[in-house]
């Protein structure tokens, strides 16, 4: 996520606290705030479909099984 974007988040979240928001206001901060979450979410999918496990036995196994077209 772009820097002026994560910036915007944190501005209306230290003006909600002290002076409340708009309704348009509280519409771009929900907006942003659902893309940083997704934008993080597939970070993250992203590392545990490539993740494995080393059991105590020494095999290893895939710490998630991918479904197709996913």
């Amino acid at each position: 996520m772009e820097q002026h974007k994560i910036e915007r988040i944190n501005t209306l979240a230290k003006k909600s606290k002290t002076e409340g928001l708009t309704a348009a206001e509280q519409a771009e901060q929900k907006a942003l705030r659902d893309e940083y979450i997704a934008q993080w979410r597939n970070n993250l999918k992203s590392q545990l479909d490539n993740a494995t496990v080393l059991n105590p036995d020494g095999t290893t196994s895939k710490l998630r099984q991918r479904k197709d077209g996913v």
